[in-house]
């Protein structure tokens, strides 16, 4: 096992492998399932309602988990993250996604939507402050939701980082990712014909809000399909057909490619660290796979030089997805440790 630690920017960085990042530490895994005491649907105005849901010790760390996406939706296993004995677990299935209605909506549906929506179900369950846990589009979001509300934020914990600048959706969904997997992308580019393909986005968004329902389908399976083959290292077919389920293909193509083709609904290109200040003083953590192709790593590198009190680690043998042996360590590890906090 190769083991390093860099300083850099004034803060820790981490290179670890999958065998842990401490030579002979077994290798953490997800607590057991558990099932919620409490479940609830709350009204946020706009003709949505957003499904939330609470596990793990109703007495101990508040800690709200942000799915990616957007469009994800939570599933059971994301309370897992988190030791059910000292972690109130709260899930939200952001407007549009998983249980949240109505489904699949785009309708004021945009990052300050699901910004507001987060601190409303905050002041809903009387938190004071809470713990934020969210991984690639969640990453996106957690910091979205600090930088308005960091008086509400005791850490972050963050994994698979998007910043959601252009560069970044050039790299993925235009030409970048497709020089790795040119075979999947071979399928992600059929749906589109070669006259509207120098804007792959604009063209989905098309397809994915069109009244025909066979050619919304097949848009929406290619672009799910796209992202499901591409997430880890090591190609997973049982998780890349996990993206394949018609209401999940739906709801992630549409409300993903709705946020992309509007830049997230930011300001400006590179909101998120022009407005980083605001985030400095909160302890955080920033996990990411060496090669994640999905959301690559020089994003992460970005937030830490401009976040360099955070910790940054770096799991050399991973992608983008938080199942993959050496993610799932890491995150497992950060949450026992911001428990103490």
């Amino acid at each position: 096992m190769k083991f390093s630690l860099k300083i850099v920017v004034s803060a820790l960085v981490i290179v670890a492998t999958s065998n842990g990042p401490l030579l002979g530490d077994t290798l953490r895994t997800l607590y057991p399932e558990i099932e919620p005491y409490q479940t609830g649907m709350l009204a946020v105005g706009d003709n949505h309602t957003v499904y939330w849901e609470e596990s793990g010790n109703p007495e101990g760390k508040p800690v709200v988990f942000l799915h990616g996406g957007p469009g994800g939706g939570t599933e059971p296993s994301n309370r897992s993250f988190f030791d059910p004995t000292r972690y109130r677990i709260i899930l939200l299935d952001q407007r549009g996604s998983g249980k949240s209605l109505p489904f699949s909506s785009l309708e004021n549906n945009t990052t300050w939507h699901l910004v507001e929506d987060i601190e409303r179900l905050r002041t809903h369950l009387a938190i004071d402050s809470w713990v934020v846990f969210g991984g690639s589009w969640g990453s996106t979001l957690a910091l979205s939701y600090t930088i308005k509300h960091p008086e509400s934020v005791q850490g972050l914990i963050l994994r698979g980082i998007f910043l959601c600048r252009p560069q970044e959706e050039r790299w993925y969904y235009q030409e970048g990712a497709s020089y790795i997997f040119p075979d999947l992308w071979e399928a992600y580019k059929a749906p589109i014909p070669e006259d509207e393909r120098g804007n792959f986005i604009e063209a989905y968004y098309k397809r994915l809000t069109s009244d025909n329902v066979a050619i919304r389908q097949e848009a929406a399976h290619a672009w799910s399909n796209w992202e499901g083959g591409t997430s880890k290292l090591h190609f997973d077919r049982e998780y890349a057909e996990s993206f394949s389920g018609e209401d999940f293909a739906d709801a992630f193509a549409r409300i993903e490619c709705h946020y992309f083709v509007n830049d997230a609904f930011f300001e400006s290109d590179n909101w998120i660290l022009e407005n980083i200040d605001k985030v400095r003083s909160i302890p955080g953590v920033i996990i990411q796979g060496r090669y994640d192709v999905v959301c690559p790593m020089a994003s992460a590198w970005d937030l830490h030089r401009a976040w360099p009190e955070a910790r940054l680690e770096i799991i050399e043998d991973a992608g983008h997805s938080a199942t993959e042996v050496g993610i799932t360590d890491a995150l497992i590890r950060a949450t026992d440790r911001f428990a103490e906090l």
